[in-house]
């Protein structure tokens, strides 16, 4: 423990959620350390960021690119061992960007995206882990690869792109029961031998846990309220 944690202590709003996923692990007979926590951290400020690392914790999630290029190379300088997720809708011409810059994107969706991935982490020689988004809720404003198409889009990633894919990500929409969604991702998780899935975030994480979810996003029941971006 470094002295900047020893000094702080660890960070309230993290220190709870950590064991509220420890215990939806034990409930669902699951190994401890068998979650990851991705922090979100969009919109919060290096100043807001830092007590959470400065508690241990070192995975976190931001929605743009752009964003996350101002504040994150000035906390790995201060912090190793950082992992970076991005799980916003990433648009092609910033594929390069996001190559450099993440450890892991959640959101590849569609046959270009895989093809601009491809060429950038050839081009730079990183490989972040890629998740697909699937849109389990056939929602027509939001992204992600529709359910019946997720077979298809992994053989084109994986043949024609010679991706590795490490799991599933999805987003349900707010007014249905997220279980169901949950319960989908998993079976097309399951039926493409992907062990990764990654659900559930701070209203629902518990039940994402008790179905398999291997990574929950979770912001607001760590930072509290999220500053106006505007």
């Amino acid at each position: 423990m470094t002295d900047t944690e020893q000094h702080h202590g660890v960070h309230p709003g993290l220190a709870d959620v950590r064991a509220r996923i420890a215990a939806a692990e034990r409930e669902a007979g699951r190994p401890a350390g068998s979650v990851t926590l991705v922090t979100v951290s969009k919109t919060f400020d290096g100043e807001a960021i830092r007590p959470v690392l400065a508690s241990g914790h070192r995975a976190f999630g931001e929605n743009r690119v752009q964003e996350a290029q101002a504040k994150w190379p000035g906390l790995r300088a201060e912090f190793d061992r950082i992992e970076l997720h991005l799980i916003g809708p990433l648009q092609s011409n910033k594929a390069r960007d996001a190559v450099a810059l993440f450890d892991c994107i959640q959101t590849l969706d569609r046959p270009k995206l895989a093809r601009v991935l491809a060429e950038e982490m050839a081009a730079q020689g990183r490989r972040p882990r890629l998740f697909v988004q699937v849109n389990t809720g056939e929602e027509p404003q939001k992204a992600g690869v529709l359910p019946d198409d997720v077979d298809g889009f992994l053989g084109q990633c994986i043949h024609d792109h010679g991706l590795a894919i490490e799991g599933l990500m999805c987003i349900p929409p707010a007014d249905d029961e997220p279980s169901l969604h949950f319960a989908l991702l998993a079976r097309i998780a399951a039926r493409n031998g992907l062990q990764g899935l990654s659900m559930g975030m701070s209203g629902d994480f518990e039940l994402a846990i008790a179905l398999g979810a291997t990574h929950v996003r979770v912001g607001s029941a760590i930072f509290g309220h999220r500053p106006d971006p505007g």
